[in-house]
């Protein structure tokens, strides 16, 4: 029997029928409640940490304390948070001028005052300084030592100078250092240029995969350089898709953030008996589908759904075609996954990284891509084009080459994070 489904695309939907008994699993993330009260969940966290002191028992007054806290790309809801660790610290003896925040801004561009702002509530952005984390000017940062993995370790002025650091941010999957959140703050977060270049570039290590921390090589080279300068204290936070709080984790920036990737796992994470033969997975609609740069987290999603040799469609309408210049020059220059990889091996350098990080998966299945893209640029970045999903499904039968493929939808594919039981 044909079931219709109708999945998110770009800022409509795009409908298509499949024969009923070929869906082994349509995936959805656990329904999780929302926190009625987060500023008392927050309250709480802090007060009865996870292998820690409590927050007002770390500071001494006469101390300073510096919060690292999330960019414009990574939400963390930190203008609801914030004033509250402020209070908190006001409240054993620590004036707002002792206190500064530094935005985590990795290797992203600096932030507006008013983006600045924005994050943190214009109550905290009067109380306390703000400052962006500049990694490409050398002079903002301090050495501390370089890794067993080779990193050159260098952390930001306005971070090291103060007597505490209060690492600050939202965890969800990460596609190559398991899970956001945690150490991330300080590195990348607050990092040199070169510390996360040589950091990322351990990206090539078959360990460095989604949902995995040990064993991880970008994982312990971070937690490596962050016990260089080791921060004071942690708050995470866990939302939802429509960036509500599911949960609150503070204290020790390993101990606490280890157990909140558990819960994401748990929420966002769905068990899967068996790797499907086909997965068709919906980036969620806009702007997750915007363009390739976003799309990939739905592939690296759908990804871990499919079987060696299986075909993946993506519904990814990309309005803004690749989203990279750099991404785009790297893939006219290389033809193939292994020569993508050579190359980044060769001279690993952010933004081409991308290319290395989309073309990966192409190893492990055929890509089939349903967007408003030209053909020609799916075609560059290795996607087999399809102009609906009629066309795709066509696609994907005749390079299966079998009668009764097993199947897996993933409507939400951007959060949807399959685990495989093996």
């Amino acid at each position: 029997m044909q079931k219709n489904y109708s999945y998110k695309y770009g800022k409509g939907k795009v409908n298509f029928t499949i024969e009923d008994s070929l869906v082994t699993n349509e995936l959805y993330i656990k329904q999780c409640p929302v926190l009625p009260d987060p500023a008392e969940s927050v309250k709480e966290a802090i007060r009865n940490p996870i292998g820690s002191k409590p927050l007002r028992d770390i500071v001494k007054p006469g101390e300073t304390v510096v919060f690292i806290v999330n960019d414009t790309t990574r939400v963390a809801n930190s203008h609801i948070f914030m004033p509250i660790l402020l209070d908190e610290l006001n409240s054993a003896g620590i004036p707002d001028k002792d206190m500064w925040i530094v935005f985590a801004l990795g290797t992203h561009r600096l932030m507006t005052e008013a983006e600045m702002m924005g994050e943190v509530g214009s109550s905290v952005a009067q109380r306390v300084r703000l400052y962006n984390s500049d990694c490409r000017d050398e002079g903002q940062f301090r050495y501390f030592g370089t890794t067993s993995y080779g990193t050159p370790v260098y952390f930001h002025n306005r971070v090291v100078e103060a007597d505490h650091i209060i690492c600050t941010g939202s965890v969800v999957h990460h596609f190559f250092a398991g899970f956001g959140g945690g150490r991330k703050a300080m590195l990348p977060g607050v990092a040199y240029y070169e510390t996360v270049r040589k950091n990322h570039s351990l990206m090539l290590d078959a360990n460095a995969v989604i949902g995995k921390l040990e064993g991880n090589p970008i994982y312990h080279d971070q937690v490596e350089g962050t016990e260089m300068c080791r921060p004071a204290f942690l708050i995470n936070v866990v939302l939802n898709e429509k960036k509500e709080f599911l949960k609150v984790f503070a204290g020790d920036y390993i101990q606490a953030h280890r157990e909140c990737c558990q819960f994401v796992n748990d929420v966002y994470g769905v068990p899967v008996e068996q790797a499907a033969d086909l997965v068709i997975a919906s980036c969620g609609g806009y702007p997750k589908d915007i363009n390739v740069y976003q799309l990939q987290k739905t592939m690296d999603n759908a990804w871990c759904a499919v079987r060696e040799g299986g075909v993946v469609i993506i519904l990814g309408e990309c309005a803004e075609g690749s989203g990279s210049a750099t991404y785009e020059k790297t893939m006219q220059q290389y033809t193939t996954p292994e020569q993508v990889e050579a190359a980044i091996r060769a001279d690993f350098q952010i933004g081409a990284h991308k290319a290395y990080a989309v073309t990966r998966l192409m190893k492990k299945a055929h890509f089939i891509l349903v967007s408003s893209m030209q053909p020609e640029l799916a075609r560059l970045l290795l996607f087999t084009p399809a102009k609906d999903m009629e066309e795709a499904l066509k696609i994907a039968m005749n390079t299966l080459s079998m009668s009764q493929p097993r199947i897996i939808l993933m409507p939400m594919g951007s959060i949807t994070v399959p685990l495989i039981n093996k």
